[in-house]
C-alpha cells in the first residue's frame, strides 16, 4: 500500500466489498415486477406500506406506529422538530453522535451531556440532574454499540431509564441503527419492547444492514405521535423514496437481509479485533473499550496528545480520524473515534502505524 493512499478511519460506512450489490440488483428487479404501480407513484408520507408492515412485525407493533423516512437522520430530525422547542432541556450521552449534538443545539435546546460508562449512560448522574430540577423533553440514547464510544447499555440500565422516564415524564429516544451488527455477547431487549407506558420512540435504519445509498430509516412510537410527524412529512416532501423502500422490502422478505447482516457482522468483527490488536501494539498508553458490535472504537490517548494537533499531522501521514471534541460540548481533547467499517483488514495495521507516527510527532 502506497503512503499517499489515504486510510480512513473517519467514515461510519461499510466498504463496498461487504455490500450485497448482486442481491440488491435482484431485489430491485423483483420490486419493479411485483409492484410497478406502487413504486413509481408518489406513495404516502408514512412510507412504502409493505415495508412499513414488515418493520411493524419485526418490532411487534401495529403499522400505525411506524413511519419510514429517508434515512434515520431524517427520522431524528422529524422527532426533534416535533418535540423540542428553544430552551427545552434535553439529555444526551457524553460523548454522543456529533450530528445529534448539532441538531439539538441548532433548535436552541439546553443540552445536558451525561457521562457514558462502560455499561452505558450513568443513570445515577442522570437521577441527580432530575432531582436537581432538570425536566427534559427527551433523553437521546444510542443503546447498542454507541456512536462514537462503541458502548452497549446494560439490561439493568435499560430498566432504570424506563423507570426514570415514567417518574419524570420524558421521552426516551432510542436511536438504534447498529443493533444488528453484533460480533459477540447476547442481544438485549430494546427499551421499545420493554416499554409499557408509551414513553419510548425508537429509530433505526437499513444503512448499516443493507447499504447507505438506499437512505431508508424509520421511527416507531405512539400512533398519535407518528401521525403528527406524518402530516409534517406530507408538507415537506409528499412521500419518501418509494423505489428504494420497495427494494429494501424485497431484500428483507427474501431473507437476503439476514445474509447481509451475517456478512457485515463477520467482516466488522474481524476488523474490530485487528484494530484493537494494532492499537495495543503500536500506541502504548492508549485506552479503549473493545466494542461487541457496530462500527466504532473510541480511543483515549495520553494526556500530552492534543487531537487538534494530531488531526493535521495524521492527515499528512495519510490516515484520517475524527476528533473526540466533535462529540462533546466540552472535553475530548485527547480522544479520537476510529471507524473500522470502511477499512479492509490489510489496511488497519498500516493505518494504526501511521497514526502512531503522527502521535510521536505531536508529542515531540
Amino acid at each position: 500500500m502506497t503512503a499517499e493512499q489515504l486510510i480512513s478511519f473517519a467514515r461510519g460506512a461499510p466498504s463496498l466489498d461487504i455490500i450485497d450489490v448482486a442481491g440488491l440488483k435482484a431485489a430491485a428487479a423483483r420490486a419493479f415486477d411485483a409492484d410497478p404501480a406502487g413504486i413509481t407513484a408518489y406513495g404516502t408520507s408514512v412510507g412504502y406500506q409493505p415495508l412499513r408492515k414488515w418493520i411493524a412485525d419485526k418490532h411487534n407493533v401495529s403499522p400505525d406506529q411506524v413511519i419510514v423516512t429517508n434515512g434515520s437522520l431524517q427520522a431524528d430530525a422529524f422527532l426533534f422538530n416535533h418535540l423540542v422547542r428553544a430552551g427545552d432541556d434535553v439529555i444526551v450521552e457524553k460523548p454522543t453522535y456529533d450530528r445529534t449534538l448539532l441538531s439539538l443545539q441548532n433548535l436552541g435546546a439546553k443540552v445536558h451531556q451525561v457521562t457514558l460508562q462502560p455499561d452505558g449512560i450513568d443513570v445515577e448522574e442522570l437521577r441527580g440532574l432530575l432531582e436537581s430540577g432538570v425536566r427534559p423533553r427527551l433523553a437521546h440514547i444510542i443503546p447498542n454499540y454507541q456512536n462514537p464510544a462503541g458502548i452497549t447499555l446494560s439490561a439493568e440500565k435499560r430498566r432504570v431509564l424506563l423507570e426514570l422516564a415514567a417518574q419524570y415524564e420524558f421521552v426516551i429516544f432510542e436511536d438504534d441503527p447498529y443493533v444488528d451488527i453484533r460480533f459477540r455477547g447476547e442481544a438485549l431487549p430494546s427499551m421499545l419492547s420493554m416499554d409499557t407506558s408509551g414513553l419510548v420512540v425508537h429509530a433505526s435504519s437499513f444503512t448499516k444492514t443493507v447499504c447507505p445509498g438506499v437512505r431508508v430509516g424509520y421511527l416507531v412510537g405512539p400512533a398519535a405521535l407518528i401521525d403528527a410527524i406524518a402530516k409534517k412529512a406530507t408538507n415537506l416532501y409528499i412521500s419518501p423514496g418509494m423505489v428504494s423502500e420497495a427494494i429494501v422490502h424485497q431484500f428483507a422478505i427474501s431473507g437476503d437481509i439476514e445474509r447481509s447482516v451475517q456478512t457485515v457482522s463477520t467482516a466488522l468483527g474481524e476488523r474490530a479485533r485487528v484494530l484493537a490488536e494494532s492499537i495495543r501494539k503500536h500506541i502504548p498508553g492508549a485506552t479503549f473499550t473493545e466494542p461487541d458490535g457496530g462500527y466504532f472504537l473510541w480511543v483515549d490517548l495520553p494526556e500530552d496528545v492534543d487531537v487538534n494537533k494530531l488531526f493535521p499531522a495524521a492527515m499528512k501521514k495519510g490516515v484520517a480520524v475524527v476528533k473526540g471534541t466533535d462529540f462533546l460540548i466540552d472535553g475530548g481533547r485527547h480522544s479520537v473515534r476510529l471507524a473500522y467499517s470502511a477499512v479492509t483488514v490489510d489496511q488497519i495495521d498500516e493505518g494504526v502505524r501511521r497514526l502512531a507516527a503522527a502521535i510521536d510527532e505531536v508529542r515531540a
